[in-house]
């Protein structure tokens, strides 16, 4: 979902360096909690880290001050080169249509958050949506989808179901498999290119912070154990 800019918050893609946000955006680390099947269930916070009016946030992967930058990545000559070019995967994104509820899928976007796991999965609850429980539950797995890679829409009211947020960052920590997750952004914060071009401005956005993407800045589940 497209977002128009409502907040004089932002985030600047450095090159080869970190992401500079600015405007006092509140910063937290967040877990992926499982279940004892190893299905993520919700977040939870683990930290809340002091607002400042300009923080950098590592991009590399690598510093010992994570998840903000202390000068590695010159040290490693960390290529950050930008290749998400025009973002032309939400242009065409993949759908399904169920009676209830329509799914949008950039799966170009996934961040391996795998929230969309539960109860067989959204592709397989949208289309059995005239069931109000398969209904709920696709409308809460996508809404837990970080990145936006999955966004339900309601066909009755016509409407995008999206969670509401206000502008801030989540650096998200995976302990189930093992990994650091992405640089989770909420509540339409604008992120700006090194050479100067603000990205389409969406309410969820994951950032890459294992320095791996392909699809740098955004992540691509490059830290997801293969």
């Amino acid at each position: 979902m497209i977002f128009k800019k409502q907040t004089k918050s932002k985030i600047t893609v450095t090159k080869n360096g970190p992401y500079i946000v600015s405007g006092n955006v509140p910063i937290t680390q967040q877990e992926i909690s499982t279940d004892a099947q190893g299905t993520p269930t919700h977040y939870h916070e683990l930290t809340k880290y002091p607002n400042t009016e300009t923080s950098a946030l590592c991009r590399c992967g690598k510093s010992r001050n994570k998840p903000f930058c202390d000068g590695t990545h010159q040290i490693v000559d960390f290529t950050g080169t930008e290749t998400a070019d025009n973002e032309t995967y939400l242009d065409k994104p993949d759908k399904v249509d169920g009676p209830n509820l329509k799914l949008i899928d950039a799966k170009e976007l996934c961040a391996s958050a795998r929230f969309c796991h539960k109860n067989g999965g959204i592709w397989n609850l949208v289309p059995k949506s005239d069931n109000p429980e398969a209904k709920a539950t696709a409308c809460e797995e996508a809404a837990n989808c970080p990145s936006g890679r999955l966004i339900v829409v309601d066909k009755k009211p016509g409407r995008v179901v999206e969670p509401i947020f206000q502008p801030s960052i989540c650096v998200v920590e995976d302990p189930d498999i093992g990994v650091s997750g992405p640089i989770w952004i909420r509540g339409g914060i604008p992120v700006e290119s090194a050479e100067g071009k603000t990205y389409r401005v969406r309410n969820r956005v994951t950032l890459c912070r294992c320095g791996k993407s392909q699809n740098k800045p955004f992540c691509d589940s490059s830290h997801y154990p293969e």
